[in-house]
């Protein structure tokens, strides 16, 4: 069984999606847990909401982590609220796409901006706070199996995607000597409001034949993954990622 009894997990882009189906399962196994936002306020209110009334301690707070500055007083804030911080799951991100000669270099950077910049500025924030602290640590970075393969018309996502296993794997290497372990997931096609509009366009069924398990993935799928990550039970991993795809890549 997995056990965060007493853990406090920074969640960035909790209040929707992956993140949030983290933010639950973490609690299930006793974490207390700091949802991060952008913009959705009431969902992640809502949450908070929903892990307090099964006796778990939650807490939401605004930041925009690609902002330089924001995620760590947010992470401040979550400090003072819950206690000395044990680690960090980066959920947030973007999911878009348009043709090379279609791309601007706006688009290209607000995609760098949120993917990986904000990647860069929750992961720094976070090893502040778990040096301080002196008792390890794990980091858990979303990436995507885009970053993996490549994504026709979703260049720039699949870019941000890969260059996040990059930072992830430095990372691990630079933090392994603190007993901060640092990890990413990279996740097939998950059902969530970012994508759940393009999988409508492709056609649910045939999206959910893609994968040899039959199914399109779902956000429990990610967090169950997470959560073994941010245990004990993951204590000799490091620098890896862990594919949750249904088995899709072994069909290329």
């Amino acid at each position: 069984m997995i056990d965060l009894t007493g853990r406090h997990i920074f969640i960035a882009g909790g209040g929707r999606g992956i993140g949030a189906a983290a933010a639950r399962k973490a609690s299930e196994a006793g974490a207390k847990v700091s949802i991060n936002y952008i913009s959705a306020g009431g969902a992640a209110a809502k949450l908070v909401s929903e892990i307090e009334a099964t006796g778990g301690r939650a807490f939401a707070v605004q930041a925009d982590i690609s902002k330089d500055g924001e995620v760590e007083v947010a992470m401040d804030e979550a400090v003072s609220r819950l206690g000395p911080l044990d680690g960090l799951v980066v959920s947030a991100g973007i999911f878009e796409g348009l043709p090379i000669e279609e791309m601007t270099a706006d688009f290209w950077d607000r995609t760098m901006a949120i993917n990986l910049r904000g990647t860069f500025l929750a992961v720094r924030a976070a090893v502040k706070h778990l040096r301080a602290a002196k008792r390890g640590g794990s980091l858990v970075i979303y990436s995507s199996t885009a970053g993996q393969r490549g994504s026709a018309v979703y260049s720039a996502y699949a870019t941000s995607k890969a260059a996040q296993i990059m930072f992830m794997r430095s990372m691990a290497l630079e933090l392994a000597p603190d007993a901060i372990r640092v990890n990413c997931i990279a996740p097939a096609w998950t059902e969530t409001e970012m994508v759940s509009e393009k999988i409508d366009e492709i056609g649910r069924q045939s999206v959910a034949s893609a994968f040899p398990l039959g199914r399109i993935g779902l956000p429990d799928d990610v967090a169950g993954a997470t959560c073994f990550l941010l245990s004990d039970l993951a204590g000799f991993i490091t620098g890896a990622t862990l594919t949750v795809d249904g088995g899709m890549d072994m069909r290329g």
